[in-house]
């Protein structure tokens, strides 16, 4: 079986290229920028953009199974040639997709292949533990930092999970129309995730709480633009009970738990010393 995967050089999408090279199976990797992606030995980087159907051909030809996302470009705009791409991938045989969401609302791609002859997945993670990176500078320069919301509940997940969960939904049958919400096994907040990093570390951690006021500058300097910032605070304010309610999913689909955060900190603590 040759599978696809596009936004192969995203969080999600490393992962799951290595995972299915090691299940044996052949990967081609979709790239915007092939001179600057590394992946293992044996994948076959291929050039192309979503957001440019007509790039897409060579990704396309000879693959049965493809990973795709709904979201294109370094702004994580909702695509909007989703007819296209199922179009393509129709034409060169695919016959079942895996589709990583970035939000609730059905977009192009959604519905291109909800109308079509797909065996289709959908991935609907929470929060990825990779966003617990944004810390790394603040605690490896100044030992602190500076948050809001710090007793917000979140069921944060590992991103090689939601990696193992397509990656299972590619390859076996019983997936086809499903929605898979992907959690981690504990609910955590900022100050239990400090914790386990100061442990980890060897040394206190100090955790300052912004207002929400402060919070929104801190996200402003940080290059945001006033809509995404009002989401953060939507989705860290009044974070919905989807946010931080477990789910089975990693271990109804792939056997085993979810992995933990003790285990990501583990996996990534060079990048905080």
């Amino acid at each position: 079986m040759k599978i696809l995967v596009t936004g192969a050089t995203g969080t999600v999408g490393r992962h799951l290229v290595a995972q299915l090279i090691e299940m044996g199976h052949s990967v081609r990797a979709l790239t915007r920028n092939p001179t600057k992606a590394t992946f293992p030995d044996g994948v076959e980087v291929v050039k192309g953009d979503l957001m440019k159907p007509e790039t897409l051909d060579p990704a396309f030809e000879g693959v049965t199974g493809v990973h795709l996302i709904n979201f294109g470009g370094d702004d994580y705009a909702p695509l909007q040639t989703g007819s296209e791409i199922v179009a393509k991938a129709l034409k060169s045989g695919v016959k079942r997709v895996t589709i990583l969401r970035g939000g609730d609302d059905k977009g192009s791609l959604e519905t291109a292949v909800e109308s079509s002859s797909l065996a289709w997945t959908y991935l609907h993670p929470v929060e990825f533990m990779s966003g617990i990176l944004d810390w790394a500078d603040a605690i490896r320069d100044t030992g602190m930092i500076r948050l809001g919301f710090v007793n917000r509940k979140t069921a944060i997940v590992h991103e090689a999970d939601i990696a193992a969960v397509a990656a299972v939904a590619l390859t076996e049958d019983g997936h086809s129309g499903k929605t898979y919400w992907i959690t981690g096994g504990d609910v955590l907040t900022p100050v239990h995730m400090t914790h386990t990093l100061g442990e980890a570390l060897g040394r206190d951690i100090q955790l300052i709480e912004l207002t929400e006021s402060q919070a929104r500058e801190q996200w402003r300097d940080q290059g945001f633009p006033d809509d995404v910032i009002d989401f953060f605070v939507w989705a860290h304010g009044n974070t919905p009970p989807e946010g931080y309610t477990v789910t089975p999913t990693v271990k109804q689909v792939i056997g085993r738990p979810p992995r933990t955060f003790s285990q990501w900190v583990t996996e990534h603590i060079d990048a905080f010393r």
